[in-house]
């Protein structure tokens, strides 16, 4: 079943089109997200052949990995560490939702690290990095006074 999944998703990721917003290339402050031409001569609106396709119907992805992340996971978003309870960590991954601040963050990693779930937008907090580096640099310094002594 995992072996046809992935198949699925490669081949979902084959027959994904690429389409080009018009004028593009001359604009530099243009993204490059899909808007549909609405021009009343637009030669792109008019479907002419070499001024880019139109997303439609054919494009999509097949119904049995859809919404699923690259790596084959299923995605479940998570803003506390209650809603880790029914997960699956052999299909299902977790998002981190972006409104979780720096403390209820790291509890939910720990927790899922504890349970063996994949956690797709792992963040480390600048302030538990900073700790870390400060509690090496003590240990280093209390090592340098214990081999004077």
């Amino acid at each position: 079943m995992a072996d046809d999944k992935i198949r699925l998703i490669r081949a979902r990721n084959a027959q994904r089109g690429s389409f080009k917003r018009q004028g593009l290339s001359r604009k530099l402050r243009l993204e490059d997200t899909w808007r549909r031409p609405r021009g009343i001569q637009s030669k792109q609106r008019k479907d002419y052949r070499a001024k880019g396709r139109h997303p439609q119907s054919g494009f999509g992805s097949p119904k049995a990995v859809r919404y699923f992340h690259p790596s084959g996971f299923e995605e479940v978003m998570v803003c506390n560490v209650a809603d880790l309870e029914g997960i699956n960590a052999e299909t299902q991954a977790v998002r981190i939702s972006a409104k979780v601040g720096g403390n209820k963050r790291a509890a939910i990693q720990a927790k899922a690290e504890s349970l063996k779930i994949k956690v797709l937008n792992v963040r480390v907090p600048k302030a538990k990095v900073e700790k870390a580096e400060k509690t090496e640099k003590a240990t280093e310094k209390k090592e340098e006074v214990t081999d004077d002594e």
